[in-house]
């Protein structure tokens, strides 16, 4: 390891992404919720409405199942987001799981759940 290069981020710059992962967190929490409703609303919609034809049935089984891809996406995305402030907590945040680098800050902002630095990600394929 060179002179002087970190191997962890300081107490401050972790409370900086743990700030950012929380917004994230907030504003994912608001998908879920949009998408929960929606397909609440759908099944609602599709249990009350019997008189509609297939054609109908199928554009809103599909509309119901996009729904639900998308909120299963937005659960894992949240679930990625509570163990990045896990490893706030364990001041292991922003560490390359693979190379024990500490991955660029650009990346952390962009990605604040990433667990690789961009050289490991690459090399993985």
């Amino acid at each position: 390891m060179l002179m002087g290069e970190k191997t962890r981020y300081s107490d401050e710059e972790l409370e900086e992404f743990r700030a950012l992962i929380e917004k994230k967190m907030a504003s994912t929490k608001d998908e879920i919720k949009y998408y929960k409703d929606s397909i609440d609303k759908l099944t609602e919609a599709s249990e009350g409405d019997h008189s509609s034809f297939d054609s109908e049935d199928g554009s809103s089984s599909m509309e119901k199942e996009r729904l639900m891809q998308n909120l299963e996406r937005q659960r894992k995305f949240y679930g990625h987001l509570e163990k990045a402030l896990l490893r706030i907590e364990n001041k292991t945040y922003g560490i390359c799981r693979q190379t024990g680098k500490l991955i660029q800050k650009e990346r952390l902002k962009i990605v604040p759940h990433a667990t690789l630095c961009v050289a490991a990600k690459e090399n993985r394929g």
